[in-house]
Order: structure tokens, then C-alpha cells, then sequence
């Protein structure tokens, strides 16, 4: 693909969808995550596991398998350069070392001091707020849901046109001109690409940069294709970044929005931060919360106005 193409956005779709800043949970990740093959014969259904089968004890204490799925989710970032089978063993002896690190911590009275138990509360608050995120707002969004969100989008996206041009790629614009001169004397625009055009993409295909919308090429590129007529070139060489430019615009079209199926996981995405923010929002209408920094109390209405 050309240099002079710029990478598409969800916008140049035709669709607005996309997420807030903020990371609601890890739930969230868990939603974008790609779905395992469905190939049963390459890979067969593992016997289900008991989770509160005993893989280990430590002092006594039972570690179940129900403790080591956790850990090994927990800690996934560390073992991720290990190989599949060597995981589960790794994730163990973690698990293992958490729990003689923490029974000491607990014997020298760690768990007492205010620094870690203000650290728990804020640690027990936050894994609440990803299990509300999970049960109150994700398990709830429904599948009309997302279709009427798709709908939306649709309906509220202008219509846009694409356009299928050619183009041949020169240093100066002296060699622009003169190709521009040949072509007004009736030379073939696709012949005189695979002869003089410095991109190497066009060499082969009489310069065909196929289909694109608005605001996929560099700006002055992008205006004068535009601009063209369906089967002209431009009589004036087009100067870019990249050099001088003769364009030819091949055809034109409204462009077609993506199909539900494509980008259906955007949506469900997109209603599930409408459905968290109308949650924040109706909560903190009922929360008493005070501010008495001026200034701190400012940057976070201004914030939450921003969302």
C-alpha cells in the first residue's frame, strides 16, 4: 500500500463507535478477547475439573484447582514467555510463594499496619467495582441491544463517497508537467504508471491505488482526487509530502457502511459504555460527596462533565 495512505479509522468506516479512556475492568479486555477455535477434531473437549480438587497444600492449607485457575489468570503477564506446558507448574509454585510470603507477613503483624489495610479496602473496592461492571452492566447488555446500536450509528452517519483512482509519482514537477502534456496527446495514463511512477506499488498496476474514502490519502492528495470528474486526470501536478503527483480518478461511489457481523463487537462495546456511565451517573446522583479543595473539586466536576 502506498506511503501516502493514511490508516484507516473507525470514523472513515462510517461508525462512531468507541471507548472511553477510562479501563472499566478487566471484564472489559475479557470481551475483546478473540474466541478459541471451534475445530473439535484438532482439538478435543477437555474433561471438566473440580475446581476444589486439591493441587497442593501449604501448611496444612488446601490450594485448589479453583486457586490455581486464579493465579494463573492473575499472573498470566509473568508466564507469558513461557511455553503452554510449563504454565500451570509456574503458576504453582507462585501460588505457593504467595502463601508462606503471606503467613509470615501475617505472623510479624504486616496485615496490621494502615498503609496495607487502606491498600486492601482500595484493593476489595476495585475488584467490587469490576464484579458490578460484569454482572450489573455486561451480562445484561442483550443482543437487540447491540443490533439497534449498529442501527443508530447507521442511520446517523452521513452518506460518504469513496473514490477509485490512479496515480503516477514523480520527483519535480517539471516530470509531472510533461507526463500531464503526453496525456493531453492522447498517451495511455496505466502505461506511462508502469514507466515513470516512484512508487513502487504502482509499477506493476498502472498506478492503481483502488478504492479509498475521505481523509485516507494525504490532504493535498486527497482533495484533488476529489475534486476530479470520473475518467479525468489532473491538468496541474498535485504536490505532496512525497513528491509531485498526476491523478486520474477511475470511478466514484457512495461508500458502503460495514456489515453488522464486522463490527458488532464495537457496538456491544459502545452500549456497554453507555449502560456503565448511565450506572456512574445515576449512583453518584445518590452519593454524598464532598470536596473541600476549591480547585480539586473544579478539575473533577470539570471531568466528570467530560464524560
Amino acid at each position: 500500500m502506498p506511503l501516502l495512505f493514511r490508516r484507516a479509522s473507525l470514523a472513515s468506516l462510517g461508525l462512531a463507535f468507541g471507548l472511553s479512556a477510562l479501563c472499566l475492568s478487566p471484564v472489559m479486555a475479557q470481551e475483546a478477547a478473540p474466541a478459541a477455535p471451534a475445530d473439535a477434531a484438532a482439538a478435543p473437549a477437555a474433561a471438566p475439573v473440580d475446581p476444589n480438587a486439591v493441587v497442593a497444600t501449604v501448611n496444612g492449607q488446601p490450594l485448589t484447582e479453583a486457586d490455581l485457575v486464579l493465579a494463573e489468570g492473575e499472573l498470566s503477564q509473568q508466564f507469558a514467555q513461557l511455553p503452554p506446558e510449563q504454565r500451570r507448574a509456574a503458576a504453582l509454585s507462585a501460588a505457593i510463594e504467595i502463601r508462606v510470603m503471606a503467613a509470615k507477613a501475617v505472623t510479624d503483624g504486616l496485615d496490621k499496619d494502615p498503609d496495607f489495610q487502606r491498600r486492601m479496602a482500595f484493593l476489595q473496592q476495585r475488584a467490587l467495582h469490576g464484579e458490578m461492571v460484569e454482572k450489573g452492566v455486561v451480562d445484561k447488555v442483550t443482543d437487540a441491544e447491540i443490533r439497534a446500536r449498529y442501527d443508530q450509528e447507521i442511520a446517523n452517519t452521513p452518506p460518504v463517497n469513496e473514490v477509485h483512482a490512479r496515480h503516477i509519482l514523480v520527483k519535480t514537477k517539471e516530470e509531472a508537467e510533461a507526463i500531464i502534456k503526453q496525456l493531453d496527446a492522447g498517451a495511455d495514463f496505466q502505461k506511462l504508471a508502469n514507466e515513470h511512477t516512484s512508487d513502487p506499488s504502482g509499477k506493476s498496476n498502472g498506478g492503481d491505488l483502488g478504492w479509498f474514502g475521505p481523509g485516507q490519502m494525504v490532504p493535498e492528495f486527497d482533495k484533488a482526487a476529489f475534486a476530479l470528474e470520473v475518467g479525468k486526470y489532473t491538468k496541474e501536478p498535485v504536490q505532496s509530502q512525497f513528491g509531485w503527483h498526476v491523478i486520474k480518478l477511475e470511478d466514484k461511489r457512495a461508500k458502503q457502511p460495514p456489515a453488522f457481523d464486522e463490527v458488532k463487537d464495537q457496538a456491544k462495546q459502545a452500549v456497554i459504555r453507555d449502560k456503565y456511565f448511565a450506572l456512574v451517573k445515576s449512583l453518584r446522583a445518590g452519593a454524598k460527596v464532598e470536596i473541600p479543595d476549591a480547585k480539586l473539586k473544579q478539575a473533577v466536576d470539570t471531568m466528570e462533565a467530560g464524560k
